[in-house]
Parts: structure tokens; sequence; C-alpha cells
């Protein structure tokens, strides 16, 4: 079509292993212990069924389908819809002896002159980043430690990160912030917020006790008390944990006139405080993450 550009963006690396042995790690690509995918700081791979032709999905905001797919060497995955373009992108294993081979990623896309503007300027130092901290990850998980300095992370590709993080989504008071509600047990003001962990992101309560600010005052099996204590209110926060998300919930009680006052003022600016709390601890302990290869090195075939 007249005024489109096409993207073709290529990596490549030569990995010390067999064929067999990092061709076996594309098969895993979206399965829970996807070992290639460079999640949590990235977008996990998520598709509707396991990886075949025809399963549906996409990371982020990239959205395809697998159109092809060869166990052990590649699987292409083709774009459907407008969001990017018309094209594909794949992943290749290439055997160049009995202990080497090649892994490479090819992205090919029709774009609108606005989307390859926008693809230039913001997608392509995050698509960059990621393909190479996923030959990174499948280094680490047939090797069992990466023999090159890690892929380096462009401001700029840091920069689109932190503004398309998840944001914290209002939720109800849960009851099993057990903490909070033994301490706390009838609030004058209670509110919470969730987001989404990613894979890879620690349920433990102890790791996310290390990038949260506040005093911690107590922790459970799945939850973190925080809080602090002074003449006008008591204030108190909740870190809670599940298999798939992180709850932050506050609760005040307040003591007399002036903490009443107070928090009237305060309660305004509570909800906008709280996100942010929520939202860096978030992006910090995905950011503290071990990486996927490191994580989901699970035993590959031995060369024979």
């Amino acid at each position: 079509m007249p005024g489109t550009r096409t993207v073709r963006n290529v990596h490549q690396r030569v990995v010390e292993a067999p064929a067999e042995r990092v061709g076996a790690l594309l098969d895993r690509l979206s399965a829970p212990d996807d070992p290639l995918f460079p999640t949590p700081v990235w977008p996990a791979m998520v598709l509707d069924g396991p990886l075949a032709v025809g399963a549906d999905g996409g990371h982020g905001r990239v959205r395809y389908r697998v159109g092809a797919h060869e166990p052990g060497r590649s699987v292409r995955f083709d774009t459907t819809d407008d969001g990017l373009g018309t094209g594909y992108h794949r992943f290749d294993v290439e055997p160049l002896g009995p202990g080497r081979c090649r892994i490479s990623h090819v992205l090919e896309v029709t774009m609108s002159p606005g989307s390859f503007a926008f693809f230039k300027l913001a997608i392509e130092p995050v698509h960059d980043t990621m393909v190479e901290e996923s030959f990174d990850n499948a280094e680490r998980a047939v090797l069992g430690a990466l023999p090159r300095p890690p892929a380096r992370r462009p401001a700029r590709a840091l920069l689109v990160n932190r503004l398309f993080w998840a944001h914290p989504a209002a939720a109800p008071v849960p009851d099993a912030a057990r903490l909070l509600h033994e301490a706390v047990p009838r609030p004058d003001f209670a509110d919470a917020w969730r987001m989404p962990l990613a894979p890879g992101m620690p349920r433990d309560p102890g790791a996310w006790r290390q990038v949260l600010p506040a005093s911690v005052r107590a922790t459970g099996e799945h939850e973190l008390l925080l809080g602090e204590d002074a003449s006008h209110l008591d204030y108190r926060a909740s870190v809670l944990l599940d298999a798939d998300s992180v709850t932050l919930v506050s609760a005040v009680r307040l003591h007399n006139t002036r903490g009443r006052l107070y928090f009237a003022l305060v309660r305004h600016v509570h909800p906008f405080m709280a996100r942010l709390m929520l939202r860096r601890a978030h992006r910090r302990i995905a950011f503290a993450a071990r990486p996927a290869g490191e994580r989901n090195a699970r035993a590959v075939p031995e060369h024979t």
C-alpha cells in the first residue's frame, strides 16, 4: 500500500550447545515454565492453549497467532491486528556442528507511517532488548551460566518500560488480610489496590520486605503488615500475596479531632500515594527477580 513501511529486524547468536538442547527451549514458549521470554521485567508471552499452530495470544499489546511450528527448530507468530502491522516474528535454531548452534529471531512487519514512527521511537528499543535477553536466557538454561555480560537495557527501553508498567486497580478489602484485621478490627477508613503477579515474581512476603519503604511490624505466611502510630491516628498497611496477585490494603484508626481534621485532607491524597507505593514495589520486585533462563532451566536432552 502507498506510504507503508516494512521493518525487518534480525537478531542472531551462536550458542555453544547442541541445537537439540536449544531447540527444546522453543517448544516451551508461553508455558508456565517458559525459559526464554524475559519475564517479569517484560510482558510474558501468553497463548490461549499449548504452543501449536492456531494458538492465539501475544505479549503486552502485541497480538499474534502461531502460524508455523517445527518442534525443536522454529516457531512463527503471525500478527492478528493492526496494532503493530501485518507480518510475523519467528524464532529459529540452526545446527552449526555437534556442539554449536545459532538461535535467531526475525521480525518482519509492514506498517503504516504512524505505526512505523511509533515503532522506531518506542517499540524497537524494547523489542531489541527483549530478544537479546531471550538469548541470554537460552544460554543460561543450556549452559548453566551466561558466558558473557548480560544484554544492556538502554535508557529509552527502560523509560518505555516505566511508562507502560501496569497500574493498580481498586479492589475490595480482602478477608485474607488477617494481620491487618487483627491490628485494626474497626477502622475509620480502609481501601485496597491490587496488581497481577507476572511469572517469576516472588509470592514470598520476605522478598517483598526488601522493596517496601515503610516499617514492617509483622510477617505472616502470605502477608506483611506495615504501619506507624501517632498521637492523632494509627496507620496500618497489609501487603497480601496470593498465586496471582499482590494487594495493598490500608486501614486508619483516628484518635481525636486533630486526627479527623488531618485525615480529612490526607484521604484525598492517600489513593495516589498508595497506588504509587504499590506500583514502585511491584516494578522493583520484578527487576530483582531471577532471570527466566535461570529459574526455569529444567533439564533438556543432552546431545548424543
